[in-house]
């Protein structure tokens, strides 16, 4: 996992795609785009926009991916993720056409507050359970970016 912000990402060492998603974020409105996928690559790398109001930790699930590293990118309001490894986490069944690992377990971390800004990249060995209350329940928009593992 990868927490940072925008404004420093640069001094961060990037992959190539993980790079094309922070240009697309930069030259694109994606705030003011209704919630939906948009294709970058094709279904090699997309950004999926989602707007939600977060919850409490018992009310959200644990998730990860097999052929998607996330990144997320919150654009508006506040939440909580909370992360662990999925080698410490009980697997419900994959579901391989979602790319939907369902997870039980602990938090390992987590990221107490994400504000507009900020992102998380999380690799498919990164558990993650996102939509969690930071202080108050609140309205959240963001960005998922979509990058294929074998990109």
């Amino acid at each position: 996992m990868i927490f940072g912000n925008i404004a420093g990402k640069g001094k961060i060492n990037l992959s190539e795609a993980a790079e094309i998603c922070f240009k697309y974020y930069e030259e694109n409105d994606l705030a003011a785009r209704k919630p939906g996928s948009y294709p970058i690559d094709g279904k090699n790398i997309f950004v999926n926009i989602a707007e939600y109001e977060t919850e409490t930790e018992e009310e959200r699930f644990w998730e990860a991916h097999r052929k998607y590293i996330d990144i997320h990118v919150l654009m508006k309001g506040q939440e909580r993720i909370d992360t662990a490894f999925i080698e410490n986490m009980r697997e419900k069944p994959y579901d391989a056409d979602k790319d939907m690992l369902i997870l039980e377990g602990q938090a390992q971390a987590m990221i107490s507050m994400l504000n507009a800004g900020d992102f998380l990249i999380c690799s498919p060995q990164d558990a993650h359970r996102t939509a969690v209350h930071a202080d108050l329940k609140n309205k959240v928009k963001k960005c998922i970016f979509k990058i294929k593992t074998d990109y």
